[in-house]
């Protein structure tokens, strides 16, 4: 018996339990249930690992798996797919997940209840939203993973925090309702919300129903676009994952992917090329759209003066590349995005993290540190100058002071993040823009033998991406001298073990990507080449058949001669 289509369903399933069990544990035993949400996160990081592996398989039954929890046929039933993209997601979640988690046990799951069980809930929302093959579904999971995060947005509190939490409710409870509008009209004009049915059924609605199929689409996609951060709908998302605390806004880094995976999912199913006369339907406004918030998340960057406020605009800078290349529909543009996706969502992951321990000693979400067991020893702040050596003014050393080996560590991580945010050579980062680039200025790709001519709206992305960088450079230079080479009588922070093992795991990740980059462009684009052929994916949901029960089979037996 074949088990791996159904271990889809145990990146749902292990959360949840997880969550039941926290939850009758009550709040006297912490550490228990940190080591149990260690335990389930990894466990859940290596399920997405083996469905990614799987995936790899050349045949179409290998390719996309297909699960019916409730064996019921689709398009009726429930449908969980994990198929290239789905699975790289899974992984790209849990990983960020393992390393939020190890932060937030240094001293974060203690600042509030049930911490652990809304980790757990939101990680199942998540995984949820990447496996799901229905709009209703994709909905529910939606609310799942919102309503954990609105907890965890406010763990903490902080005047700050509950101010910019309540904003971060209001919006994504106004998305959630036009969610349902739009997922209303769209049921009203095909009669289905499976998302392989709809792209049947779509090139079918009759020129009478067109004009109600596009709105529907087009209040879904505003309520898309507000999770993904595209401008003028982002206006809540600074503000919010500025004031979260360390290991929340790490999450939310993976949560507003959610929005662009939702976007490139189902406008390369349902509007794709053989989608009639709603192909490409509302593609320019996700070009047009993602530049601009490009442009303003630039401008926004320069005047940044906490690293906190500069990583949530890179992420906007990155929701808006994303979006506006998959408004090109270019399979190859598509590839890039996804490899560039990976390694931003590491990279900003990573500097939510450092952010804190950077700010530590200015930071209003300072908060004591109660167990003084567990912090690493105390960094060395300076030695007394051997004989013969000048000093200046102030009885110091010119030369040969010992720099703090804490202050080293941040500083080397802070660079290491910049030149990942920004795209500098040679790093991953630099590596997904320029396949970015690549793809804008050869369309075909660079092995096609046609020539085609560059579009306009591909040399402003182009500019903007060379542009955004520069920004970037800049603001993060800034910063860096600021924190680091301001000369200031500020005593070195103090860290833990959990808070500095997973920006390692992070960046090393990501510094992993530059020497192994071809194996993961290979997968992004083999997974941009299934997004741009639907036909597989129709296939391998709609064709998958509901296992006879007993009663069925007994039947069948007595028919048989």
């Amino acid at each position: 018996m074949n088990l791996m289509p159904h271990l889809i369903a145990a990146p749902i399933l292990l959360p949840l339990l997880t969550a039941a069990v926290m939850l009758m544990l009550g709040e006297k035993h912490r550490p228990l249930k940190a080591k149990i949400n260690l335990f389930s996160s990894l466990v859940g990081l290596g399920i997405a690992v083996l469905l990614l592996q799987w995936t790899q398989d050349t045949g179409v039954p290998g390719s996309i798996g297909v699960y019916l929890p409730g064996n019921w046929q689709a398009p009726f039933g429930i449908v969980l797919v994990v198929d290239r993209l789905s699975a790289l997601m899974l992984v790209l979640t849990g990983i960020i997940g393992v390393s939020a988690l190890l932060f937030a046990m240094a001293r974060w799951d203690g600042a509030g209840s049930s911490f652990h069980a809304l980790f757990q809930i939101q990680m199942m929302g998540l995984y949820g939203a990447f496996l799901t093959a229905d709009l209703f579904n994709l909905f529910v999971f939606f609310e799942v993973l919102l309503a954990a995060s609105y907890g965890l947005m406010l763990h903490g509190s902080g005047r700050s925090r509950v101010s910019a939490g309540l904003h971060y409710i209001s919006i994504n409870l106004l998305a959630s309702s036009l969610f349902l509008i739009g997922a209303a009209l769209i049921y009203g004009v095909t009669g289905t919300l499976n998302m392989a049915d709809l792209a049947l059924k779509i090139p079918l609605v009759p020129e009478a129903d067109r004009g109600l199929l596009h709105a529907g689409a087009a209040i879904l996609a505003v309520a898309f676009l507000a999770k993904a951060g595209m401008w003028p709908l982002n206006f809540w998302l600074v503000p919010a994952y500025s004031a979260a605390s360390a290991p929340v806004a790490a999450m939310f880094a993976i949560m507003t992917k959610v929005g662009v995976y939702t976007l490139l999912r189902l406008w390369t199913l349902l509007f794709s090329g053989q989608a009639g006369a709603s192909a490409y339907f509302g593609g320019d406004w996700l070009i047009y759209g993602g530049m601009a918030t490009i442009v303003c998340a630039a401008v926004a960057i320069l005047a940044a003066q906490r690293l906190e406020r500069l990583a949530s605009l890179s992420i906007l800078v990155s929701a808006g590349i994303l979006l506006s290349a998959t408004g090109f529909a270019q399979p190859n543009l598509i590839g890039a995005a996804l490899f560039y996706l990976v390694s931003s969502t590491l990279a900003l992951s990573a500097l939510f993290l450092l952010a804190e321990l950077i700010e530590r000693s200015r930071s209003a979400n300072e908060m004591p540190l109660f167990d003084d067991g567990e912090l690493l020893p105390r960094p060395l702040e300076s030695l007394q100058p051997p004989k013969g050596i000048n000093l200046d003014d102030e009885q110091k050393a010119v030369v040969g002071q010992v720099i703090p080996w804490t202050m080293a560590f941040l500083g080397l991580s802070f660079i290491a993040c910049s030149l990942l945010i920004i795209g500098m050579p040679p790093l991953s980062g630099f590596i997904g823009k320029l396949g970015l680039l690549s793809a804008l200025l050869n369309p075909l790709g660079l092995g096609h033998s046609g020539e085609v001519p560059v579009s306009n709206a591909a040399w402003g992305l182009l500019a903007l991406l060379i542009i955004s960088g520069l920004a970037s450079l800049i603001a993060f230079s800034r910063l860096g001298i600021q924190r680091f080479w301001t000369p200031e009588e500020r005593p070195s922070p103090l860290l833990r073990r959990f808070e500095c093992v997973p920006i390692i795991a992070l960046l090393g990740l990501s510094i992993a990507l530059t020497f192994k980059a071809e194996p993961l462009l290979r997968y992004t684009q083999a997974a941009a080449d299934a997004l741009n052929n639907p036909e597989q994916y129709v296939m391998a949901v709609l064709g998958t058949r509901a296992t006879p029960g007993p009663e069925a089979k007994t039947a069948l037996a007595e028919v048989q001669p």
